[in-house]
Order: C-alpha cells, then sequence, then structure tokens
C-alpha cells in the first residue's frame, strides 16, 4: 500500500485528502500543519509520497522539500521518498522552484479526487507529474533570468553520446514513444537509456532531467 503524509496548515485541506486518499486504498500515516513537522514527520514515518503545501507558516513547503530532499530518507519499502507540491495558484515560479528543490510535480489543492489519487500513484511509481513540454516552458522562463540558481547543475561528461542525444530530445518535450520513434528504437532500450541518464546525473525523475539539460547548456531557451 502506498504511504502518503499530507503537509498542510488547513486542518480541513488533510482532513479532506485524507479521507479521499484512505477511501482509494492510499494510506495516510501522518500529517503535519508547517515545514518543520513535515521534515520531522517525513523522516520519522518514512512515507513513499509527501503531498506539501507550497505556503505554510515558519518554514514553507519549498524549504521544507530542500531540508528533506538535501539527505533524503529511504521509504519504509527502500524506495526513494517523493514530494508533489501543493499550492492554491498557478504560478511558474514556484513550481520551477520545486522543481529545483526536487519535487516530482505539482497540484492545484482544487484538484479531483480521482487526479489526486492517479498523481500520487504516478509519483510512487516513479514517474513525474508534470509533462515535459510544461517543464520545458517553465524552464525557458526562468533560467535566462538566474542560470546560476539551480541546485541540480551535473557533469555531464559522463554521458554517452546516446545519452545525451536522448536527453536532448528529452528536453524537447517528446514521450517515451515519439523518443522511439525519432531514434528508430524499441520504447524498453529508450527507457534503460534514460534509466541511466537519471542514475549517472543522480536525478530523480525526468522532470529533473529536463531542468538538468537547461541550466547545464545543453540545451539554450528558446531553442527546439
Amino acid at each position: 500500500m502506498t504511504r502518503v503524509v499530507i503537509a498542510d496548515d488547513q486542518a480541513l485541506v488533510r482532513s479532506g485528502f485524507t479521507m479521499i486518499l484512505n477511501a482509494a486504498g492510499v494510506e495516510v500515516v501522518g500529517e503535519a500543519a508547517d515545514g518543520a513537522e513535515a521534515v520531522s514527520a517525513t523522516r520519522r514515518l518514512r512515507p513513499d509520497v509527501v503531498l506539501m503545501d507550497v505556503r505554510m507558516p515558519e518554514v514553507d513547503g519549498l524549504e521544507a522539500t530542500r531540508r528533506i530532499l538535501a539527505d533524503p530518507p529511504l521509504a519504509a519499502d527502500g524506495g526513494p521518498v517523493r514530494i508533489l507540491i501543493l499550492t492554491t495558484f498557478d504560478l511558474d515560479r514556484y513550481v520551477y522552484a520545486a522543481l529545483t528543490a526536487g519535487a516530482s510535480g505539482f497540484l492545484l489543492k482544487d484538484v479531483t479526487p480521482d487526479h489526486l489519487v492517479h498523481a500520487v500513484r504516478l509519483v510512487r511509481d516513479g514517474d513525474a507529474l508534470l509533462a515535459p513540454t510544461i517543464t520545458r516552458r517553465l524552464v525557458e522562463r526562468f533560467a535566462r533570468v538566474d542560470p546560476d540558481r539551480s541546485a541540480l547543475h551535473r557533469d555531464l561528461a559522463g554521458l554517452t553520446p546516446r545519452e545525451l542525444e536522448v536527453l536532448t530530445l528529452l528536453a524537447g518535450g517528446l514521450s517515451n514513444t515519439e523518443l522511439a520513434g525519432a531514434l528508430h528504437l524499441s520504447e524498453a532500450t529508450v527507457k534503460t537509456h534514460i534509466t541511466r541518464i537519471l542514475t549517472k546525473l543522480q536525478l530523480r525523475d525526468r522532470v529533473q532531467a529536463v531542468v538538468v539539460a537547461y541550466e547545464t547548456g545543453l540545451v539554450a531557451p528558446g531553442r527546439r
């Protein structure tokens, strides 16, 4: 069973999300009313996914995300803890900050119950919640503002030419099916290349890979 911690300063939001997730067979193992509690609960309870509100008192969700992922605990089953950012507003700057902090995506708080459950399970399985095309739009906008702000800079020298090619196309917003067609490879081979890229660059998911592709200069903002 997927295990979740919900961090939000609004008790009604926490209780509502708990009811939805529990009804779908997702176990909510803990709650937190601020970022400091979220960090503590995550390290103590080792959930699979943390639903993290952006705006919370004292320590906000972005800082809590940075603290958790700076020295990430393992989930109870030995896998990585993944973080989904919750926000009331669809603000690019918040979303981009969350991605560079290491979050696996974001949700608006008015998300439908089905979408909420799907998002938690998707992230739990290692996928990212943002389409690469959306991520590309965010990175193109903010990488030009301050290209040195990212904590995700990586040395790409360890990637093979094929892996660099895959990463470049990935940053262009291509799905695994489209990557396979463009490179004349099977989808299984594409997935293997992506897994190796994430492993070599010590990244959690393909969203972070898109950010790295732009912020290392492999792909220039505005270039298709």
